[in-house]
């Protein structure tokens, strides 16, 4: 029998970046056997944790500059970035495939581990396993699927039993549903310390996800919308008769959750839009007594730490050098509807009344105009006046002064005053130019900003977890499904689901509902977690969005800079006013956004075809 080795050093060096909240404490570092190291439970477990920190795919919070793709965040920097990336997030991670098949197969004779923790071990990779090939299908779509076997090369042998066709994109998510059902009868419906780890709900999870962005391709990828947007062998593609199906799986899994698991949405304890907002952010940053989140790459200090908070904290509040590095678009911001909003625009985005520059809307304080909306903004996003940390973040871009009876802006440096004292801008901006480190639209993240001393520091770093599921997911996958099925704006099930969302955010129910506002109630609700591309891919929505053309408001970068008023005498005198900045126009070099159906599907790498001469390629390549 050929003798099999693990890199066992390599898996101690992956712990060091990554966690499953601790359930390791075996740190190998020597090269050795298979059969040693199945023969230790420490070092089956040490194998098993490694495979945790290799599935981070997409944007994540230990690499904060990939938010700056799409329509949420922009950076600091100039750049001239416009269309979206259609390999940024490829993957076609066929060692992990071997590795996960690997530790299957050596796991089964082993009697290191007895036959209730090898079975929940075995759900445990068979779930990584899906979720990785769930996450290269929804980049490439249909991809080779080995199943169990594990391949090794050995000199001399035919090449060609080791190359394997891809698979239609149908059959791929057929296999991840499958699966994923088969991971979930072998995993515990416990909860695990953090969430770091699969169980049944997670599994039921992933299933919900990858049975509706089936159902959505098979619907929205249409002949008639996109007619090059498939391949003759069904690599990409999924026939429309397969979407019922589809929703119906995705519409049992995530009652299953809603229904039976042990996740419930966490309550404000009273009903102030404060109070609200800061329920919304511990529902998605707070690791204690935290009864939504179902799924998470989790983080632990000391060690396991990243350095999100400390590249993201306001200027003014920062505890390192390199803060200040994303400013939130208003295109995101203006998202989240007015709280009080009449039926007519629920569920829908609703651009604020500021006025114009010759003409502004004033406000007494900066904040008046965020807390007559949505309390999620200012539970995931830092506004003018807002506080973090129980400090308050200043923002102020200029003076806003009335000469010759017109209004004129007047900017100037950080900490800037004029000759009586007055501030002119503030330290957090926001600001035009080339000066580095600054807020650019006039909001920062709120969302996974950790508030934990020194969290914001090289030398400690934060150990806020990285959310890939939660409840409210569950909720939404269920109110867009069962809309799906029946295509009927008044539909009941649907409504219950998605008004669960919006009672527990404070904001009044919808009465109807439609594609429009699932999409909405996603994008507020999921702000920062990863999900935006994904969702405007699967509905086939992001070409519609991010047209490049400056005329086109959904595909221009946007901010929003607060103004102080200074003009002695007049009634407005020391209030505040905004005026809307286009990003394009502010020498930053940026420009709209824009996506075609080229970015949809990643290119299959000519380097994989020279391996596998029977992979095809993907449209427009």
């Amino acid at each position: 029998m050929k003798k099999r080795y693990l890199f066992a050093a390599a898996v101690a060096a992956m712990l060091s970046m990554s966690s499953c909240s601790g359930f390791l404490d075996t740190k190998p570092d020597t090269l050795l056997t298979q059969d040693q190291t199945f023969g230790d439970p420490e070092l089956v477990k040490s194998v098993l944790a490694n495979f945790y920190g290799r599935v981070t795919i997409g944007q994540r919070i230990d690499d904060w500059g990939q938010w700056t793709m799409l329509d949420e965040v922009i950076h600091y920097d100039t750049n001239d970035d416009q269309n979206i990336d259609r390999n940024k997030w490829r993957n076609y991670d066929y060692t992990l495939v071997h590795d996960l098949n690997q530790f299957l197969e050596a796991i089964k004779p082993s009697a290191a581990v007895d036959e209730a923790t090898k079975t929940a071990y075995m759900g445990e990779v068979r779930y990584i396993r899906a979720w990785l090939y769930f996450c290269m299908g929804r980049t490439l779509g249909g991809v080779p699927i080995v199943g169990d076997q594990v391949f090794d090369y050995t000199p001399g042998m035919d090449i060609t039993t080791l190359q394997v066709p891809r698979s239609t994109e149908e059959d791929l998510y057929d296999y991840v549903i499958s699966e994923c059902q088969e991971a979930a009868r072998m995993l515990t419906k416990d909860t695990n310390r953090n969430s770091a780890r699969a169980n049944y709900w997670v599994a039921k999870m992933l299933e919900a996800r990858a049975a509706l962005t089936a159902a959505s391709l098979a619907t929205y990828n249409t002949v008639e919308a996109h007619p090059q947007l498939r391949t003759a062998g069904g690599e990409v593609g999924i026939p429309a008769s397969r979407a019922k199906d589809y929703y119906e799986t995705a519409l049992a899994a995530a009652k299953e959750v809603i229904e039976n698991g042990p996740y419930t949405l966490m309550r404000a304890k009273d009903n102030t839009p404060q109070a609200y907002a800061d329920n919304f952010y511990k529902a998605v940053c707070q690791k204690d007594g935290n009864t939504e989140v179902i799924w998470t790459r989790d983080y632990v200090s000391p060690g396991q730490t990243h350095g999100f908070t400390k590249n993201n904290l306001p200027k003014s509040i920062e505890q390192d050098t390199g803060s200040d590095r994303l400013s939130v678009l208003l295109n995101l911001v203006e998202a989240f509807e007015p709280i009080n909003a009449p039926e007519e625009q629920r569920g829908t985005t609703v651009p604020f009344e500021v006025g114009t520059p010759d003409n502004p809307r004033f406000f007494d304080d900066p904040t008046e105009l965020f807390l007559e909306r949505d309390p999620r903004l200012m539970g995931s996003i830092i506004v003018p006046g807002s506080t973090f940390d129980s400090k308050v973040i200043e923002m102020q871009a200029g003076q806003l002064r009335k000469e010759n009876g017109n209004w004129v802006e007047l900017t100037g440096a950080r900490n800037s005053h004029d000759d009586n004292g007055n501030l002119i801008t503030a330290n957090n901006g926001p600001f035009g130019g080339n000066e580095r480190e600054i807020n650019r639209t006039g909001f920062y993240v709120r969302k996974y900003l950790d508030a934990t001393p020194s969290a914001g520091t090289i030398g400690r770093g934060s150990a806020m977890w990285n959310v890939y599921f939660r409840i409210a997911e569950a909720y939404l996958i269920a109110a867009e499904a069962s809309w799906e099925l029946s295509r009927n704006n008044s539909d009941t099930e649907a409504l219950k689901y998605i008004n669960e969302v919006r009672s527990r955010a404070g904001v009044l129910p919808l009465t109807m509902i439609d594609h429009e506002r699932i999409m909405h109630e996603y994008r507020v609700e999921l702000a920062f977690e990863g999900g935006r591309w994904w969702n405007l891919k699967r509905w086939m929505e992001a070409d519609k969005i991010w047209t490049g053309s400056e005329d086109t408001r959904t595909s221009k970068r946007l901010g929003l800079w607060p103004y102080r008023v200074v003009a002695p005498g007049d009634v407005n005198n020391g209030k505040w006013a905004f005026i809307e900045k286009d990003m394009q126009k502010l020498d930053l070099w940026r420009r709209p956004l824009k996506c075609t159906d080229v970015q949809y599907y990643s290119e299959i790498d000519n380097g994989w075809i020279n391996n596998n001469p029977k992979l095809v390629k993907n449209p427009y390549q």
